[in-house]
């Protein structure tokens, strides 16, 4: 099928802590939703089937809970209510942000995903109901190409968004398509967390996914390409992920990923939207892994020098490292119950460290989760304290067979390269106790190879 995401530049408000009335909010919205509507008439004319949105596209971000009210469309999050906001728009006041999506779709035959804040009123009974009387939520809606309103997700990892509340219970939300079956949707911080996004993808055996997001990069480990990638490989789907453009606060970096293959956008150099049409296979049955053939080495050391150990900040966690040194070797590292292993060797020796680290532990900066991480990174520098720092570009080719004893059945494999693009491995996957990623020479020079765990229970 052939699908579409647009990274979009939104038209932010000057100040987001004003109370504006509704008019003004409209009107500001309306600026956005005029350039969603030029690019849904392009995808549509370029063949795609469904087109996908970033988060906080539409009103932007930084809200405080009142100042964000008037950007707030009503929406009904129950199943009984067949909409088509297009057709039928006096069915509900505020609504005009669906309705003009509902057109959208409606006019160029197109599933339509977007993001957008909404609004539900509650009764004092209700134990969650907030002290103002009324739910907002962070709002995925998805219609189809006759304009109906076919699904709402409320978001519920909320990343620091004091204007919207986290529904009471997980939303599960999917909807079905001619040309692909179904797609689940989930928002941004989501992907970090199994409730609802793995549990979803597995309760329900999805293969595709929509993902609006505004996710601010994170390297060595959490690039917004680089973890989109992982995911569809991890879970073996067709992520359709829109990221917001924003370069000077670090966001951009959207796609359409399969398992083994790739197309994607990453930009901080300049500004403005971009438009990604691709046409994927429907998955229907699983990839085989591909299993090497060759067994672990874990060598039995003499009285060799072994590389030291060292510390080093990375993703503000506290990473042990050992330095990658001379032009091949086998090394490991360990740190609580996880111990990494690397066999490598590097083509043509360049003046560049790398390292591998290994992280077990919880992650308490910017969200709280429990991560089991094997890193071979390219470090800032030469020196030992460069080791984690965000790098961009790298020369050094090299093939490598990492490994770890984790703990966790969910592996994100993280294949970074020069200029945050992405690479696949030649092999991954399970054996014996260990999870492995091998690859023979980068297309270019490697930034991060890493098994990225997430140890959901220990959260």
């Amino acid at each position: 099928y052939v699908a579409a995401v647009y990274e979009h530049e939104s038209i932010l408000s000057p100040d987001p802590t004003v109370l504006v009335d509704r008019q003004s909010a409209l009107e500001l919205m309306g600026r956005n939703l005029d350039i969603y509507e030029q690019q849904v008439v392009a995808a549509a004319r370029q063949g795609a089937q469904i087109i996908v949105f970033p988060e906080d596209g539409i009103h932007g971000f930084n809200f405080t809970r009142s100042s964000i009210y008037p950007y707030l469309d009503f929406v009904l999050h129950s199943h009984s209510v067949k909409w088509n906001p297009c057709r039928e728009p006096y069915l509900f006041n505020d609504t005009e942000v669906l309705q003009r999506l509902s057109c959208m779709a409606l006019k160029n035959k197109i599933f339509l995903v977007a993001n957008l804040g909404t609004k539900q009123p509650c009764e004092h009974t209700d134990p969650h109901c907030p002290s103002d009387g009324r739910y907002q939520f962070n709002t995925n809606v998805a219609f189809n190409d006759d304009g109906a309103l076919v699904a709402t997700y409320r978001k519920h990892n909320l990343y620091f968004e004091y204007a919207f509340d986290s529904p009471p219970e997980p939303d599960y939300k999917f909807f079905d398509t001619p040309f692909a079956g179904k797609f689940g949707m989930f928002t941004c911080f989501d992907i970090l967390f199994f409730e609802p996004a793995v549990n979803l993808i597995r309760q329900y055996n999805l293969k595709q996914v929509v993902y609006p997001t505004a996710w601010m990069n994170q390297l060595p480990l959490l690039s917004a390409v680089e973890f989109q990638q992982a995911f569809a490989t991890a879970f073996n789907i067709n992520i359709l992920a829109a990221n917001i453009h924003h370069p000077a606060l670090g966001m951009t970096g959207s796609g359409i990923y399969t398992p083994v293959k790739s197309f994607i956008y990453h930009n901080m150099e300049s500004y403005g939207g971009k438009l990604i049409v691709a046409e994927i296979p429907v998955i229907t049955t699983d990839y085989e892994t591909n299993l090497e053939k060759t067994p672990f080495r874990v060598s039995e050391r003499g009285n060799e020098q072994l590389p030291p150990l060292f510390y080093a900040e990375m993703m503000y966690d506290n990473f042990t490292f050992v330095p990658v040194w001379g032009e091949k070797g086998e090394l490991q590292v360990c740190a609580n119950t996880l111990c990494c292993y690397l066999n490598y060797q590097r083509a043509v020796i360049t003046d560049e460290l790398y390292a591998l680290g290994v992280f077990d532990g919880l992650h308490t900066v910017h969200g709280t989760y429990y991560v089991q991480a094997c890193a071979l990174v390219k470090c800032g520098g030469l020196s030992f304290s460069t080791c984690g720092q965000e790098v961009t570009d790298a020369t050094a080719l090299i093939d490598f067979q990492l490994w770890g004893n984790m703990s966790t059945p969910y592996i994100f494999p993280l294949l970074l390269t020069s200029g945050i693009t992405l690479d696949f491995a030649d092999h991954m996957g399970w054996k014996n106790n260990y999870y492995f990623i091998s690859k023979n020479r980068t297309s270019s020079g490697l930034l991060t190879a890493a098994l990225y765990g997430r140890w959901y229970e220990k959260d």
